[in-house]
């Protein structure tokens, strides 16, 4: 769903020192997006993007993750004053009238459980969740919960749960019409146990088959807080490929998060 990422990065740019109103384009046939790099980073995003398709694009969110919340990113708090880490404490809780649930799931056996329910009225009323968000997919897939080594069953659950992921979505996709002509989607994260200079992750191989396009936050050399964003996989309403897109994120001391595209 890079059409949200983008309206992220261009709500919280530089020039945004307080709400602002954006043009949104139609998404994209784009539905699926994988944000790979640090966890925190990615967290900061994923919540940015939860919050803005909920404020701006007025759908239903549903967000997965494994810890709980402890701080929300900077620039999130000052745009929501009322938004508090206390009140994400509860298993289920909405906000922006009731446009986002938190769920926390602990291992990947709940969490698989979960989104195969996402169908049932209980999460469909008073209307289906139009984007699905999973905070920290390594943290389910890998049965340690470290970095170190592979799991030979990481694939085939990294690829099961994909799977569930895709066809919840494109189910969710069918129950929104015609009520929205847009489609259900799904922003997932993603830390790799290997390195830059390693060959591929092998979950992280299975997963870009099923993630249509790709966020990779990549640390600028030699600098603290500065972080390059590439948007890649992205396609065009003719199914053809497009350029990369790329950003810069600036995370200042205080922990004020901004975009800027290069």
């Amino acid at each position: 769903m890079t059409d949200i990422l983008s309206l992220v990065f261009r709500t919280f740019t530089s020039q945004t020192g307080g709400r602002k109103e954006l043009p949104v384009s139609p998404p994209p046939p784009t539905c699926s997006a994988l944000v790979v790099g640090d966890a925190a980073i990615s967290r900061s995003v994923l919540l940015l993007a939860a919050v803005t398709a909920a404020s701006e694009l007025g759908v239903r969110v549903v967000f997965f993750t494994h810890a709980q919340i402890q701080s929300l990113p900077l620039c999130l708090q000052k745009r929501v004053p009322s938004l508090s880490p206390e009140s994400l404490k509860y298993t289920v809780f909405f906000f922006f009238f009731k446009k986002i649930k938190f769920s926390y799931p602990r291992t990947v056996e709940e969490l698989l459980q979960q989104v195969a329910s996402l169908h049932e009225p209980a999460n469909t009323s008073p209307s289906p969740p139009s984007l699905i968000v999973v905070d920290g997919l390594d943290g389910y897939l890998r049965s340690g919960g470290g970095l170190g080594g592979f799991d030979p069953g990481e694939r085939s659950r990294a690829a099961q749960l994909s799977a569930l992921l895709c066809d919840s979505a494109a189910f969710l996709t069918q129950l929104l019409r015609p009520s929205r002509s847009d489609p259900c989607c799904v922003i997932a994260s993603f830390r790799s146990a290997v390195d830059a200079s390693a060959p591929e992750d092998p979950a992280l191989d299975v997963l870009d088959r099923y993630f249509q396009a790709r966020c990779t936050l990549d640390r600028a050399a030699g600098l603290q807080e500065v972080w390059h964003v590439y948007l890649s996989g992205i396609r065009d309403r003719e199914d053809r490929p497009t350029a990369t897109q790329e950003w810069k994120l600036l995370i200042s001391p205080d922990g004020f998060m901004e975009f800027k595209v290069v």
